[in-house]
């Protein structure tokens, strides 16, 4: 019985985190992202894009990429009514590799644990296209928790 509790809970840890991301939200200039001056601080934005005429894609699309991501999530004990802020950066590279990424938010272990979920997901993307060209593009997204 303990076995399958333990599952259970496992189970409903991974997918306690969802995120969302609007098209029309999306921002035009790497200026007009979330956080910027922090994140400029972080990363290194030499050459990158937040708008291309063919974003990254992950195999198997974002749900994939979305599912790897929160299966690389260690489980996090998120109280009734705590907000969740952090807010997730990350560069996909020209040969499609993730290598610099950034979590930013008010709790140091959710920012952790969502670092920790991207490196742990390996695949390559396709890379982003501007001008039939590969570019460095910026990914930005919210963790925000699951209702049920």
């Amino acid at each position: 019985m303990k076995k399958h509790l333990l599952l259970f809970a496992l189970l409903m840890s991974i997918l306690s985190f969802a995120q969302a991301i609007k098209n029309d939200s999306l921002p035009k200039t790497i200026g007009s992202i979330p956080n910027f001056d922090v994140v400029k601080t972080k990363l290194n934005l030499k050459d990158v894009v937040v708008s291309a005429d063919s974003p990254p894609e992950f195999p198997g699309g974002f749900p994939a990429f979305n599912k790897s991501f929160v299966e690389g999530i260690p489980t996090l004990g998120l109280k009734h009514n705590k907000k969740l802020d952090t807010h997730i950066y990350f560069i996909v590279e020209k040969d499609g590799y993730v290598r610099n990424m950034v979590a930013l938010g008010s709790d140091k272990k959710h920012n952790e644990a969502a670092e920790l979920g991207i490196k742990r997901v390996t695949k390559r993307w396709k890379p982003a296209l501007v001008g039939g060209k590969p570019v460095r593009y910026l990914y930005n997204f919210s963790l925000v928790p699951k209702k049920f």
